[in-house]
C-alpha cells in the first residue's frame, strides 16, 4: 500500500517541510537527503497529492489544451488521441493533471486569456498551427508558457515547438513515386491553411518540378482529411481523361477512402494504382501486419505527445529558458500499395 507524505516523513524521521522540499527539488534541501527521500517514495510508492504540490510550489500542476468547436472532430480523431495518451504519461509521470477546454470559435482567445488570468494552468500546448497563427503572439503576450505541436511559417518570433520535416516526407514520398515510373500522381493534402499541409504541398510540388514534370491543379486536392474526402477526391481523380496513376495522402484515414475509390473502380492498389500514405503509427489503426498495407511515410504521434509535454514541463519549473525547436523525420516504409507505373502510360524517364 502507498505511504502518504506523514508516514513517508516518520519512517526517514524527517519534518513533513524537509520531505515536502525534497521531493520538490528544492536547492536548500542537501542531495544527499533528497536522494535518501527520493529512494524511500520509490521503494514505498509514494505519490505526491497533486492539491498539496501545487500550494508547496505556487502552480496549478495541470496543463492546458484548447479545442475551438470547429475542430472538435479531433477529440475523436486517433491522431489527436494519440497524442493525448503520449502525453498523458508525462503529465501522469509530473503529477500533472490535463485540462481540455473546448469553446466556441470566436472565444478561443478569451479561453487563453481566461485560463492565464484565472491560474487554471501552468501552460498550453497548442495544436493544428496554421501557417500565420495569432495565437503563438498572444500567448507570448500574456506570460503563459507553451509548445506548438507543430509550427507556423509566419511567425514573427521564436518559440517552443515539435515538428515532423512535412516538406522533406512528402518530397521522398513523391520522388519515390516518380522512380518508380509514375507522371500522373495525385496529392489528397490536409487543408491547405494548416502549416503541415502547406509544407507538404510544397515538398510535392518541388519533387515533380526538379525532375521536369509539370504540377497538374486537377490532381491536387485540399480539405478535411476523412474517409469520404478520400473516397470522393479519388472517384473524381480516376474519371479524368488523364487519371493518376499514384495518389500521395495526408492521411491513413483518407487513404481507406482512396482504397475503397480503387476497388469500386475495378482496379487493384498496388498494381493498378500506387498509394503512399503519411501515417502517424497509430494505436488503434494499424497499417497491415507484418507486410504492410499502404507505403507510407510514418511517424509516431505519440512520442510527439511525450515530447510536447516533457518540454512544456521543463518550461513551467525552469522559466527564462531560450526556445528551443524539435524537427522529427519520418520514415519511409514500404508496403503493399505501390508499384510501377502500368504499362500503356507515360512513364517518367530517369
Amino acid at each position: 500500500m502507498a505511504m502518504n507524505l506523514k508516514e513517508l516523513s516518520r519512517s526517514l524521521g524527517l519534518s513533513q517541510t524537509t520531505v515536502s522540499r525534497a521531493l520538490n527539488g528544492y536547492p536548500e534541501v542537501a542531495e544527499a537527503t533528497r536522494q535518501r527521500v527520493m529512494q524511500a517514495a520509490a521503494v514505498h510508492n509514494y505519490r505526491p497529492n497533486a492539491r498539496a504540490k501545487g500550494l508547496a510550489t505556487g502552480r496549478t500542476m495541470a496543463v492546458g489544451h484548447v479545442i475551438p468547436v470547429a475542430s472538435q472532430h479531433e477529440m475523436v480523431n486517433p491522431i489527436f488521441s494519440d497524442f493525448i495518451a503520449g502525453a498523458g504519461e508525462t503529465y501522469m509521470r509530473h503529477g500533472y493533471d490535463m485540462v481540455l477546454s473546448v469553446v466556441p470559435d470566436a472565444r478561443e482567445e478569451a479561453a487563453y486569456r481566461e485560463l492565464a488570468m484565472k491560474g487554471s494552468v501552468d501552460g498550453i500546448i497548442v495544436h493544428g498551427p496554421r501557417a500565420v497563427d495569432p495565437r503563438i503572439a498572444l500567448l507570448q503576450e500574456i506570460g503563459l508558457p507553451f509548445v506548438v505541436h507543430g509550427r507556423a511559417s509566419g511567425a514573427q518570433t521564436d518559440y517552443n515547438w515539435i515538428d515532423v520535416n512535412n516538406r522533406r516526407a512528402f518530397q521522398r514520398a513523391t520522388e519515390f513515386l516518380l522512380d518508380l515510373g509514375h507522371r500522373r500522381i495525385a496529392l489528397v493534402n490536409g487543408l491547405v491553411s494548416m502549416d503541415f499541409a502547406a509544407r507538404r504541398l510544397r515538398g510535392y510540388t518541388d519533387a515533380l518540378t526538379s525532375r521536369g514534370v509539370t504540377p497538374d491543379p486537377a490532381l491536387i486536392y485540399s480539405d478535411e482529411m476523412t474517409e469520404a474526402y478520400g473516397f470522393g477526391a479519388a472517384r473524381e481523380v480516376l474519371a479524368l481523361a488523364q487519371p493518376a496513376t499514384a495518389f500521395l495522402v495526408s492521411s491513413m484515414i483518407a487513404a481507406l477512402g482512396i482504397r475503397r475509390a480503387i476497388e469500386e473502380a475495378g482496379l487493384r492498389m498496388g498494381r493498378d494504382i500506387s498509394v503512399i500514405t503519411y501515417d502517424d503509427d497509430l494505436s488503434y489503426l494499424r497499417n497491415g501486419g507484418e507486410v504492410p498495407t499502404f507505403t507510407a511515410t510514418r511517424s509516431s504521434v505519440r512520442q510527439a505527445g511525450r515530447l510536447c509535454a516533457d518540454r512544456l514541463i521543463d518550461l513551467v519549473q525552469n522559466p527564462g529558458q531560450p526556445a528551443r525547436r524539435h524537427l522529427l523525420e519520418a520514415e519511409l516504409t514500404v508496403g503493399a500499395s505501390t508499384g510501377p507505373a502500368p504499362a500503356g502510360v507515360n512513364r517518367v524517364v530517369t
